[in-house]
């Protein structure tokens, strides 16, 4: 009897546990529930005023800029045709008229002096500037320096007790961190949109000029962004909205803040960006040009392709042909770490710069000097077509009067007259007025001395050519084709 009696008490105390188990869970999942219904809520609430909370505090500081640049129009009508001047005569011959070209984009005020920042392409030679607030008010703007190869410029109103923005460290981006832009998209002003950074480091050629370390970010950035900040969720400036891709969904780019910070002061005071140079021209040391050098074929470091007469380079002793290895005991495995690692080091700084010629290290201790202005124009020559299928080019011997011609300070070498459409040479980017001083490391001055070397190839081998183009040489690597 006892002992069922305590069976009986155990079955209902372990009832009773899990009556309370059982009710516990339900509460727990009320209160869960009803969690899930109200904590996303709020989160979203709270970002969603943040953003808005950026928009407020920084939007007063970015502003409009429209501009006016004078573009020359060509002759109208027929005026070009010479069967027109035949019959009206030569007075419209050079007819030409300059008409005004309209420009919009955006900056912001980074100093209470008046002192905007934005693109150099906003801004690129205009000859009205006008700066919109947004509270409405106007002003004149001045264009006080600017520097095509960052695209930044500083432009100066005259007024002060502006709202300003805090520049931010863009080295401290993540990719994936949420990101806001502001600006005047199609003359839409203070439009405010968010995405997030989609890379960083990214190399965008336009035009003339290949941009660096941009920041890729999928914001919506449309015509009028450029100039305008890209900020993070502190509402500091960590970018320049400065470029998309036209066919491109989602895809915009800035300029790292850190760049134009480096270089704001410079731009005020000298109206420009002085840059440190070490006066070669660089390429990337690819499996075939590594085969010719004898090198291994997964090689690293920099190819000089030629060195500028006067140039710190050439006063150290660096020679075409030399690869760089390190700068300041810092390994170099790109072109752009190179140009990354010159540009770090102060003008009039020493750098020591190692080579790898002729199968040997050679180091030299260069005073870095700073960049001048390049010209870099060609010239056009008198064709003559000697034919030579193997390698998809055309060339002749340069006589007197192709140097006079090419402005040649010498009477050597091959000049391409045609590069095959397809070819390889064609794809490597040769072009017309080239001129080949070497063929596989070979001095060329003669069409037989070209075509004997041509001769001895076989379909697939590698032809390294020395070329100079616009005052400067490097090597080209090609492929020998086969004859059809």
């Amino acid at each position: 009897m006892i002992k069922m009696k305590l069976v009986k008490i155990n079955r209902n105390f372990i009832l009773a546990i899990a009556l309370v188990f059982f009710l516990s869970l339900s509460w727990v999942g009320t209160i869960s529930a009803e969690a899930e219904q109200t904590e996303p809520h709020l989160a979203l609430e709270s970002f969603s005023n943040s953003i808005a909370d950026i928009a407020e505090k920084v939007g007063p500081a970015v502003v409009n800029i429209d501009t006016v640049r004078m573009v020359k129009q060509g002759s109208p009508f027929f005026s070009q045709d010479p069967i027109f001047r035949q019959f009206f005569g030569e007075q419209f011959k050079d007819y030409s008229r300059t008409i005004p070209q309209k420009g919009t984009g955006s900056g912001f005020i980074i100093s209470q002096e008046g002192y905007i920042l934005t693109n150099e392409h906003v801004v690129h030679k205009a000859e009205k500037i006008k700066v919109t607030l947004s509270d409405g008010r106007k002003f004149t703007g001045k264009l006080i320096g600017s520097d095509l190869d960052s695209d930044i410029a500083i432009v100066k109103i005259d007024s002060d007790d502006l709202p300003i923005v805090t520049l931010g460290d863009s080295d401290k981006l993540r990719v994936g961190e949420i990101v806001v832009a502001i600006g005047n998209p199609y003359g839409l002003q203070q439009t405010v949109t968010m995405g997030v950074v989609s890379a960083e480091g990214r190399s965008i050629p336009v035009e003339e000029h290949t941009y660096r370390n941009f920041i890729q970010t999928d914001t919506a950035i449309n015509p009028g962004n450029s100039g305008g900040p890209l900020l993070n969720t502190k509402g500091e400036v960590v970018g320049i909205n400065t470029a998309i891709i036209p066919y491109a969904q989602g895809i915009g780019f800035a300029i790292p803040i850190n760049i134009p910070k480096k270089n704001i002061d410079e731009l005020i005071k000298l109206g420009k960006v002085r840059r440190s140079w070490l006066g070669v021209y660089i390429q990337e040391v690819t499996p075939e040009i590594a085969k010719q050098f004898d090198l291994p074929e997964d090689a690293k470091g920099v190819l000089v392709g030629d060195v500028v007469k006067d140039s710190p380079a050439e006063k150290t002793g660096i020679k075409r042909g030399d690869i760089i290895m390190k700068v300041n005991e810092k390994e170099v495995n790109s072109t752009g770490e190179l140009q990354d690692k010159i540009r770090d080091i102060d003008i009039d700084k020493k750098a020591s710069i190692e080579v790898l010629r002729d199968g040997k290290s050679i180091n030299f201790i260069v005073k870095i000097g700073e960049m001048p202005t390049v010209d870099e124009e060609g010239s056009e020559f008198s064709k003559e077509k000697v034919f030579s299928v193997q390698t998809g080019l055309k060339v002749k011997a340069v006589t007197s009067e192709v140097a006079k011609e090419l402005e040649l300070p010498w009477v050597k070498g091959m000049v391409i007259t045609e590069v095959i459409p397809g070819s390889s040479a064609d794809d490597m980017g040769l072009q017309p007025g080239d001129v080949i001083l070497e063929t596989n490391r070979i001095e060329m001055s003669s069409v037989d001395e070209w075509e004997e070397l041509i001769n001895k190839l076989e379909p697939g081998d590698t032809l390294l050519l020395l070329v100079f183009r616009n005052h400067h040489t490097y090597y080209v690597p090609i492929k020998v084709e086969k004859i059809d």
